[in-house]
């Protein structure tokens, strides 16, 4: 009733301001919480380059380092800036991944009101992408500024493409007016293509955004239709080259720096990830409709029932099809459904990259497709029946009010590292990597006999898992157990040959045991992967010193 009287221009100040104040009260308890044990060492607490604060030299380091199996400088430098700024205190940390969330958020209310015109469903969609637990991870996990970075040149790149196609004009929804497919290359087309290029220095996970913008020249862009010429694809795909080059560029990087990361592809057969895939892209939807049980880590299971693999493809295969068919009349579900499916790519696990199956924080840009679908498929649906209107608003307030009650009950648990993993393993079964962490933990706060508990309960599940193994070794050596330490440092150091800090700890063990000669091809192993690593330089010289001290010789005083 009260918006019956506003004009466009309040309604929109209106929803800009309920979705930024809404989403900046709903995660402000995350500024109590604290850093946790898992990727947040090797990205804040435990990196010198990262708190040494924002300088010179760390800013070349950024471009140059592959740490953390990933290349990402730009993501490098804003944890410097924050440690120049916070220094070690999480709030300011927490406090700029929730502002780069606000941001988005607003964003992507902008840019979708821009091109479609249609300002309630936008809303809805914005607030769905703030509000909805899935994307807790991204926004509460400190080492995730990658993913609330990326997005933020994302939804730049989508307003600077729309504004170089539309020339500033807004596409109301319904046109039958395609936009014109010879748009002259404007600073807008740059703009965009350097967004794009700053998205792929914040994560390499943005690289299918050149065919997310195919996607959008369908709808709502509309310049080409399912009826138009080879030609006007041809040139659509042409204009788009710049963006694939640099998607190339960025995948071949990520894939050099991302070897110490890939342990895990050996033990997972192809068509093992093949079910995975399968299985992950419906376990992802049913998670964005039913919330439940959300870890940190999913652990990959024994195997996948085949009944639930061929209901998945078949599930998937329908699906497709279907909004295919229906691309002409209802384009929004096509786009819908093949930007999820296709933003999912680089992370749904057919190159394995560490530990899990799946992942909360890979539905950040993802879950946007399905949010449109669902939206606009929702909203044409009713309008068809106008009796049906206040149950549609009833039923989306009711959507909106569980989101925001999951998602400030799983904030919760991301206070501290010990109610993080305590969750993990609560609502999931087998989880070593998540007892792993959970050990961590309880070492972390001296109780160590339980952490070793934990540590061999993650080992008995996957013996092949080299933190389990390290982790239980090294708190073997504080138990006065050098023999059982040794046998599991040693698998450990096999399992993950170019993890330096394991190499380095393996190596100083073997020192400690009158070792030198064995010991130094470990620190050499360390510092092959890690050159600027000076502990383990220092160590390399102590260890030749040794063995040069205890060498025979001859008597004329050569070494035989």
């Amino acid at each position: 009733m009260f918006a019956a009287h506003l004009t466009r221009k309040q309604l929109k100040t209106a929803v800009y301001l309920a979705l930024g104040l809404v989403t900046l009260l709903v995660y402000l308890p995350l500024l109590h919480n604290g850093f946790v044990n898992y990727d947040d060492p090797d990205y804040i607490t435990g990196n010198a380059h990262v708190q040494a604060g924002l300088t010179w030299q760390g800013i070349v380091w950024a471009f140059k380092s592959g740490e953390a199996g990933n290349w990402h400088p730009l993501t490098w430098i804003s944890h410097m800036l924050d440690c120049q700024l916070f220094g070690l205190n999480p709030a300011g940390h927490h406090l700029t991944n929730l502002l780069l969330h606000t941001t988005n958020t607003l964003l992507l209310f902008a840019w979708l009101n821009r091109l479609t015109g249609a300002l309630w469903r936008s809303a809805l969609v914005a607030a769905l992408f703030a509000w909805h637990p899935l994307h807790v991870e991204s926004v509460a996990w400190a080492s995730e500024r990658k993913d609330v970075l990326s997005a933020f040149f994302w939804m730049l790149t989508l307003l600077a493409y729309t504004r170089y196609v539309t020339g500033g004009k807004r596409q109301m929804p319904g046109t039958e007016n395609a936009t014109p497919v010879t748009c002259h290359l404007s600073s807008f087309y740059f703009l965009a293509l350097f967004f794009f290029a700053c998205g792929l220095m914040s994560k390499p996970m943005v690289v299918t955004l050149p065919f997310v913008l195919l996607l959008l020249d369908f709808w709502p862009l509309r310049r080409f239709t399912i009826y138009d010429s080879r030609f006007t694809m041809v040139r659509l795909i042409w204009e788009k080259i710049p963006f694939f080059v640099l998607t190339i560029a960025s995948c071949v990087i990520t894939r050099l720096v991302q070897n110490d990361a890939l342990w895990s592809a050996t033990s997972l057969p192809f068509h093992f990830r093949l079910e995975n895939v399968l299985m992950s892209y419906v376990r992802y939807i049913s998670k964005m409709f039913w919330p439940t049980d959300l870890a940190l880590i999913y652990p990959y299971p024994h195997h996948w029932p085949l009944a639930g693999v061929i209901a998945a493809a078949v599930l998937i295969g329908i699906w497709s099809l279907l909004f295919l068919w229906w691309a002409k009349r209802f384009p929004y579900l096509a786009v819908g459904w093949f930007w999820y499916l296709g933003t999912l790519v680089p992370a749904i696990g057919l190159v394995q990259v560490g530990v899990q199956s799946m992942a909360d924080r890979y539905t950040y840009l993802p879950g946007i497709g399905l949010f449109m679908a669902v939206v606009w498929g929702l909203s044409d649906l009713l309008n068809s029946h106008p009796q049906k209107s206040k149950i549609a608003i009833v039923a989306g307030s009711l959507a909106l009010a569980g989101c925001l009650a999951v998602t400030s009950i799983q904030l919760n648990y991301w206070r501290n590292s010990l109610a993080l993993f305590l969750h993990t393993v609560e609502v999931t079964t087998d989880n070593y990597a998540g007892y792993d962490c959970l050990g961590k933990s309880l070492e972390d706060i001296g109780k160590t006999d339980e952490a070793a508990d934990f540590y061999a309960r993650c080992v008995q599940i996957e013996p092949d898992y080299p933190m389990g193994q390290f982790d239980l070794g090294m708190i073997q050596l504080e138990q006065g157990k050098p023999d059982e330490a040794s046998n599991h440092l040693a698998i450990a150091s096999q399992l993950m040959p170019h993890n330096p800090v394991m190499q380095f700890d393996f190596g100083t063990y073997l020192m400690q045991h009158g070792k030198p000669d064995e010991a130094a091809n470990h620190f050499r192993a360390a510092l092959a992967d890690k050159p600027d690593f000076t502990e383990a330089r220092r160590s390399l010289d102590e260890a030749l010193g040794k063995i040069k001290t205890v060498s025979p010789t001859n008597a004329n005083g050569s070494t035989p």
